[in-house]
C-alpha cells in the first residue's frame, strides 16, 4: 500500500478587510462584544466587482500549491473541492477550477461537509492514493460567505463570525515510510443536522414557491446556528477525534508539534489547547484575522503556519475540525 504526502500548499483571501468596527455601522454590535465571544478582530469579504468567487479563489490558491509541489498541472489526476458555497447550484466548483486551470480530462468531485469539508476531502484523497488509483490530487477548501449573510442586528450572532477565502494542497504518492499522512478519522451525528444549517435554498422550496412568497421576514435563507449547542459538542468531539488519532498511532498529546484546528471560534481552540496541555507555539490560530472560512480554514492556516516556519520536517502535525452535520474529523501527519 502506498503513502500520501502533502507536496504543495497555497492560500488566497480577498483584499477587502472588514473589521469589527466596520460592522458596527451595519448592526448593533461592538468590537469588544465580538472579540470576547469569538476572538475575531477582522475578516475578509469579497467586494462586488473584484472578480472573486468561491471557484476563482480556489484557482488562485491552487496555482500556488501546484507551483510549490513541483509537478505540472497536467499531472493532477483528481480534483476534490470542499465548500458549502459553490458558485452554482450545479455544476460543482471542482469542474470550474479544472476549466480555469486548463487541466485535461480527470475526475472532479465536490465535497459538501462544511467545516469538516477539508478533512473529509483529505481523507478521501489519502484513500485514493493508498490504493494506487491516483498519484497527484488537488484538494481545495474555499468559501464565499459574505454574499449570503444577514448583515443586520437580527443576524449578528452568525454573521460576525464568517469570512471568505481559499486554501489548497497537492497530495502526492510518496515512497517514504517515515513521512506523510499517518491516519485520518471521520465521524458524523445526523440528529443535529439542523442545529447549524441553511435551509432556504433547497429543492424543498423550489423557484416558483420562493418567488410567490417574497417574504422579507423569511430568515430561512440565512445561516442558522444554535451557538451554545455547537460549542458544547465541538469541545467534546474535537478532544475525542484528536485522541482517536493519537491512540491509533500509539502517540500521546505531548508528541504533537503543531495542532491546526478548524478556525470556528478562538474560545474552542483555547479550550482544546488547555485540555491537551499545549503551548501557544504548538497551536496555530488565525481566526483573529480571517474569521471562520469553513472548508478553507484549515488549508489557509496550514499554509500560513508553514510559510512562517512553524511546521518543519519531521514534525507531528494534527488537523481537526467540527461543524455542521454535525460532522467532525482529524488527520495526523508526519511532515
Amino acid at each position: 500500500m502506498y503513502k500520501s504526502k502533502i507536496t504543495g500548499m497555497g492560500m488566497y483571501v480577498p483584499e477587502n478587510e472588514i473589521t469589527n468596527r466596520d460592522l458596527t455601522a451595519l448592526m448593533d454590535t461592538s468590537h469588544e462584544w465580538i472579540l470576547e465571544r469569538t476572538g475575531i478582530e477582522s475578516r475578509r469579504h469579497i467586494k462586488k466587482g473584484d472578480g472573486n468567487t468561491t471557484a476563482t479563489m480556489g484557482v488562485k490558491a491552487s496555482r500556488i500549491a501546484i507551483e510549490r509541489s513541483g509537478i505540472d498541472k497536467n499531472d493532477i489526476d483528481l480534483i476534490l473541492f470542499a465548500t458549502l458555497s459553490p458558485d452554482y447550484y450545479f455544476p460543482g466548483s471542482g469542474v470550474i477550477v479544472q476549466k480555469e486551470l486548463d487541466i485535461p480530462t480527470c475526475p472532479a468531485m465536490d465535497i459538501r461537509n462544511q467545516c469538516s469539508g477539508f478533512i473529509y476531502a483529505l481523507s478521501t484523497a489519502d484513500q485514493f492514493i493508498k490504493t494506487g488509483m491516483y498519484k497527484n490530487i488537488l484538494i481545495i477548501g474555499s468559501e464565499n460567505h459574505s454574499g449570503g449573510l444577514d448583515m443586520t442586528t437580527r443576524g449578528r450572532g452568525v454573521s460576525v463570525i464568517f469570512g471568505d477565502g481559499a486554501g489548497a494542497v497537492v497530495l502526492s504518492r510518496s515512497s517514504s515510510e517515515e513521512t506523510g499522512i499517518l491516519s485520518t478519522h471521520l465521524h458524523s451525528e445526523g440528529k443535529y443536522a439542523e442545529e447549524l444549517s441553511l435551509i432556504g435554498p433547497s429543492t424543498r422550496r423550489w423557484v416558483p414557491e420562493i418567488m410567490a412568497a417574497n417574504d422579507a421576514e423569511d430568515t430561512s435563507y440565512y445561516p442558522y446556528m444554535n451557538g451554545q449547542l455547537v460549542f458544547k459538542n465541538a469541545v467534546v468531539r474535537f478532544s475525542e477525534v484528536i485522541m482517536e488519532g493519537l491512540q491509533e498511532n500509539q502517540m500521546t498529546p505531548d508528541q504533537i508539534d503543531m495542532l491546526i484546528p478548524h478556525q470556528a471560534n478562538l474560545r474552542i481552540s483555547q479550550f482544546i489547547q488547555k485540555k491537551f496541555g499545549l503551548t501557544d507555539d504548538q497551536v496555530y490560530n488565525n481566526i483573529m484575522r480571517y474569521g471562520n472560512t469553513t472548508a478553507g480554514s484549515i488549508p489557509i492556516a496550514m499554509t500560513e503556519a508553514w510559510e512562517a516556519g512553524k511546521i518543519k520536517s519531521g514534525d507531528l502535525v494534527v488537523l481537526a475540525a467540527f461543524g455542521s452535520g454535525f460532522t467532525w474529523g482529524s488527520a495526523l501527519i508526519r511532515w
